[in-house]
């Protein structure tokens, strides 16, 4: 039914994603149902799958086809619905059960995908079993000669919050300064998520955005990209508000806004909550990927942790974490992970993390995050190349015979006072560029140097 060329253009390196016309339709959502449970009887896993699903128009379509993929095979699949992916990953952590969540994340409006996780919320990717249930949909899996099994739903969300908050201090919380919050949901599923947070929080709340709208009419729910941030720039500075947070999609990611409108640095919000978890368990470990500030391993290693340095995906970071007893990871595009959470990346978490710490203090945002802030930063530049292979291996050797050049992730070459990685995109003829320097101008010429030889 699907040729191995079809199955390649949605499979990527860390879930599914692709058009909802002709890629991700409800006869694929079934086949991969029936792959995905047989995938995971081969790997001896619970008969049961959590099935969560995004506001898109096309995800309760998919999910229920999804569904009748997997209890053709035998399984029981339980619904918690309408869902953030950091409330399937809660429900598969807390049920101890296998999961999948219907969402294409901050992609635009045409497009859907699936992210699938095994028992306990660990990770599926690529080299994890994404291959494996690509080829297992290749070949087609046979019925199963078990009687089918049964789907019933089961609401997650009151369960959801109450975990997150039981990680908080309720009496600190409780005496803590009221803060004026603007959320920006991006028409994504924090427009579900945050108001059942934020109803048990002491903050003057501004929502933008809650509605629930997978054709997204205000912006793309992506606040990477610095222009879906500018209504939450201006609506904080039109309120005064201590601080503005924004979510992708499907609410995995976090972004902060100070109290003058200014983005605050993923990393800076990485530093921040690795000093909180190493306050609660000193000496632990602290992931960061390797286009993170590198304040944040000084800033880890200055207050009795260890830094343990990983290349970009969630996928690398869990095993890591896994791997190191890790108690939290960041990354630079906002997803952060904590080992209390089944190493699971949570943009609410990032986001209590970050009011908790700022009602606690008494002074404003920007104030507070200043230690953290050491170095000056390009943020993330991609460049089309036609070969990405031969720009690397260009850039490589334009550097090698004067700078140490290591490999973990694409190349990172590092200066007396600057640093910089260019890497290739998992998904598109693109090189990916981030430059560090300890001051704006160094950053700029560094930069300028780089783009020079990409372009």
């Amino acid at each position: 039914m699907f040729t191995a060329a079809e199955l390649d253009q949605i499979i990527k390196a860390y879930d599914i994603r692709g058009l909802v016309d002709g890629q991700v339709t409800p006869e694929f959502a079934f086949s991969l149902g029936c792959a995905y449970a047989k995938f995971l009887e081969e790997e001896r896993e619970p008969s049961t799958v959590v099935v969560g699903e995004d506001m898109r128009p096309s995800s309760p379509l998919l999910a229920t086809a999804f569904a009748d993929g997997v209890t053709s095979q035998g399984f029981d699949v339980i619904r918690i619905g309408l869902a953030s992916t950091d409330m399937l990953y809660f429900a598969a952590g807390k049920l101890n059960l296998p999961g999948a969540m219907f969402t294409a994340s901050h992609n635009p409006a045409e497009y859907n995908g699936i992210k699938l996780c095994k028992s306990g919320a660990r990770p599926i990717g690529k080299e994890s079993g994404l291959l494996r249930i690509r080829d297992l949909i290749l070949t087609g899996v046979p019925m199963a000669l078990r009687s089918p099994g049964i789907s019933h739903e089961q609401p997650m969300l009151d369960d959801y919050v109450n975990f997150l908050l039981s990680l908080f201090d309720s009496h600190a919380t409780a005496s803590a300064r009221k803060l004026k919050v603007v959320i920006d949901a991006g028409n994504g599923m924090a427009g579900f998520t945050a108001p059942a947070v934020m109803s048990r929080l002491n903050v003057d709340l501004t929502p933008m955005y809650f509605e629930l709208d997978g054709s997204f009419p205000n912006h793309e729910a992506n606040p990477i990209e610095a222009s879906n941030l500018i209504d939450l720039q201006k609506k904080v500075r039109e309120v005064g508000a201590d601080i503005g947070l924004a979510f992708d999609g499907d609410a995995d990611r976090c972004f902060l806004v100070d109290e003058n409108g200014d983005l605050v640095n993923p990393s800076t919000l990485t530093a921040l909550i690795a000093v909180r978890e190493l306050k609660r368990q000193p000496g632990s470990t602290i992931i960061y990927n390797l286009i993170s500030s590198k304040a944040v391993a000084e800033i880890v290693e200055e207050n009795g942790g260890t830094a343990v340095r990983s290349r970009v995906g969630h996928s690398y970071i869990k095993k890591l974490m896994a791997d190191t007893g890790a108690i939290f990871g960041g990354e630079h595009s906002g997803h952060f992970y904590f080992g209390n959470f089944w190493r699971a990346d949570s943009g609410m978490l990032a986001a209590l993390f970050a009011l908790s710490e700022l009602a606690s203090s008494q002074v404003p945002l920007s104030q507070l995050l200043a230690p953290y802030n050491r170095y000056i930063s390009s943020g993330e530049i991609n460049t089309q190349v036609a070969n990405t292979a031969e720009a690397l291996e260009f850039i490589k050797a334009s550097f090698a015979r004067d700078y140490p050049v290591d490999d973990l992730d694409g190349y990172t070459v590092t200066g007396p006072d600057w640093w910089f990685n260019v890497r290739g995109s998992n998904t598109e003829p693109l090189l990916r560029l981030n430059v560090e320097a300890h001051s704006a101008e160094q950053m700029e010429r560094v930069k300028d140097q780089v783009l020079a030889l990409i372009r």
